[in-house]
């Protein structure tokens, strides 16, 4: 698997977002190792929160969800997935699958950081990755939100708006990645966030991860990754454990999958679930404040 690199200076200025970078090497499925990214922020024993985020995002979409887990005296890590931010990216889409990439965070997660008793909050694809981890291996998780998200099997039509996504990402000769980004927010992005986002990209050889994202997402019953998602939802209809939903109100990509969720999921019952208002498809950026508020509430109902 050929891979490149994004250098260091392209990282060099991230207001907000100046936390020490972690690197873990994970097996790229190919008979090599990938060096995945990652921040750590708050004290190291305490409760771990695992946020996972989405396409074409990476780990600086969390910048002000940490600081009210960090002041909580949580432990918040915000994973870097590969083809994203700082970790190595694949340099052909065919290199990604939904499969590799839940195990590309399960082996980080797990094996290199041997993370336990986890929060995972996942949003976008962030979720599609960690509701697997959870259903698969919940035995390493006290509690999960599901932010904007959903667990795709390919059993139901996807929304239009979806679709147009993917169909422009497919055509686009060049993926303009802030714009996506923005495209996805309700509030307007500062030229130093937008150049944030660009800036895991020095061109477009290293844009298959974020090429290749829209395509792995399941639409067809068939799709290789329908049967595990299946399995996942099986899972996930008897998990017990807290599950929080936390939606924002202007999000036509996921929105209806908040009822799902909370409906399916028996540790979601008897929960108050927040929708985070004035927030886009992208939460975090819109209302991060507010959803590490909603996250903190969360664990400490369970402690």
């Amino acid at each position: 698997m050929r891979t490149l690199r994004t250098p260091d200076e392209r990282f060099a200025e991230l207001p907000g977002f100046d936390h020490a970078v972690g690197y873990g090497e994970v097996p790229d499925g190919d008979g090599g190792a990938l060096r995945m990214a990652y921040v750590s922020a708050g004290p190291r024993d305490g409760a771990p929160v695992l946020l996972l985020h989405g396409e074409p995002s990476w780990s600086y979409l969390y910048r002000t969800v940490i600081p009210p887990l960090v002041e909580a005296g949580l432990r918040a890590v915000a994973v870097d997935l590969v083809g994203f931010g700082r970790s190595d990216k694949p340099a052909e889409v065919a290199d990604h699958s939904y499969a590799r990439h839940v195990e590309w965070v399960r082996a980080l997660a797990f094996d290199v950081l041997d993370l336990r008793e986890v929060t995972m909050v996942g949003q976008d694809w962030g979720g599609l990755i960690g509701l697997r981890l959870v259903a698969e291996h919940g035995d390493r998780f006290a509690r999960a939100v599901a932010a904007n998200t959903g667990l795709v099997t390919g059993d139901q039509e996807m929304p239009e708006v979806w679709h147009r996504f993917r169909e422009a990402v497919r055509a686009a000769d060049t993926l303009d990645v802030g714009r996506a980004v923005q495209n996805g927010c309700v509030k307007p992005l500062t030229e130093q966030a937008r150049a944030a986002y660009d800036a895991p990209f020095p061109d477009e050889t290293f844009k298959a991860g974020p090429r290749a994202m829209p395509g792995l997402v399941p639409i067809t019953p068939d799709d290789p990754a329908t049967e595990a998602n299946r399995a996942a939802w099986v899972a996930l209809s008897r998990w017990r454990k807290p599950f929080l939903v936390a939606f924002s109100d202007s999000d036509p990509i996921t929105g209806p999958m908040a009822s799902v969720l909370a409906k399916v999921v028996p540790g979601a019952h008897g929960i108050q679930h927040p929708t985070i208002t004035g927030a886009g498809h992208f939460l975090q950026e819109d209302a991060g404040e507010v959803l590490g508020a909603e996250i903190v509430k969360f664990v400490r109902a369970g402690q």
